[in-house]
């Protein structure tokens, strides 16, 4: 049916069927098929034959003027899907907790003013790796345990490495290198529910005695650095954040064999066509954002 919309274009353009035969590098008899093909298919007639040459019908013209929509349409599908086209239209980020913060700024930036023509919607939340999967996010940038992996068939282009740090109120008392039964007992705050990140931290804990008090349970990593800067509790956070944002006010810890890494990481569900420019662009700034 495409096909044969395309005829009628041509025609309605060209003026006669033996223009849009021309236009098209077919035969005149194969473009009257082509109408006659369509006309059955709509159930409606569309060239009055009445007159030579045949001319469009009211409803021929008002139909040509939807199929012109109809193939506009199929040029942006194939514009999208092509590599070398320019990026357009709506793409969707996803940004893990860990990582909303002031770095994102400058990479998302960069893609604005490198594509033009693309509108961005970022969005800082969790499960982003179901989003991902259910067709709501283009692509997210999330942070893993060093030895976990994406599902697939999603892929995952890794970006940096940062460690993770168990962090107190600066001026504590308490030795630097206190025993895990001492941090069971102490106040937490931490990432809620769903972190794997947290996950880890609190196996360890439970393992070495009761299971610890999570005093907050907080998304946003600046508020939970205000809450251990109030000595509410110790919290687990990026060193690179801590270094960057933290100064003398808390001051890191390290219990004996504590050694957790996290991949940042940005995945995707696969090829994105003319969309995968874009992710190689934020893929290649965040990259050299964390570097710094």
């Amino acid at each position: 049916m495409f096909e044969d919309i395309h005829a009628l274009v041509e025609f309605a353009e060209a003026g006669s069927i033996a223009r849009a035969a021309s236009r098209l590098h077919r035969t005149p008899s194969a473009i009257t098929r082509q109408m006659q093909r369509l006309e059955a298919e709509l159930g409606a007639q569309l060239l009055d034959r009445s007159v030579k040459p045949p001319r469009l019908t009211p409803l021929g013209i008002r139909i040509v003027e939807q199929s012109r929509e109809v193939l506009k349409r199929v040029d942006d599908l194939k514009a999208l899907a092509a590599k070398d086209a320019e990026p357009s239209g709506l793409f969707r980020i996803g940004v893990a907790h860990p990582l909303a913060d002031g770095a994102l700024v400058e990479p998302v930036q960069a893609l604005t003013k490198r594509f033009p023509k693309l509108r961005l919607r970022l969005l800082s939340d969790v499960g982003l790796v179901a989003k991902i999967q259910a067709g709501q996010l283009d692509l997210a940038v999330v942070v893993l345990p060093d030895s976990q992996m994406v599902p697939p068939p999603l892929v995952a282009d890794i970006v940096a490495t940062d460690r993770m740090v168990i962090v107190e109120k600066g001026g504590s008392r308490g030795a630097r290198t206190p025993t895990w039964q001492a941090l069971s007992a102490s106040q937490w705050v931490l990432n809620p529910p769903g972190c794997l990140l947290r996950a880890f931290l609190l196996s360890a804990l439970d393992k070495a005695g009761p299971p610890a008090v999570i005093a907050a349970e907080i998304h946003n990593m600046h508020l939970q650095l205000a809450f251990i800067k109030a000595g509410y509790g110790r919290g687990l956070l990026p060193e690179r954040f801590v270094r960057r944002y933290a100064g003398g006010a808390i001051r890191m810890v390290k219990p004996k064999g504590f050694e957790l890494r996290m991949t940042i990481a940005i995945v995707r569900a696969g090829p994105l066509g003319s969309l995968d420019a874009v992710a190689g662009e934020f893929r290649d700034r965040l990259a050299t954002t964390f570097e710094r």
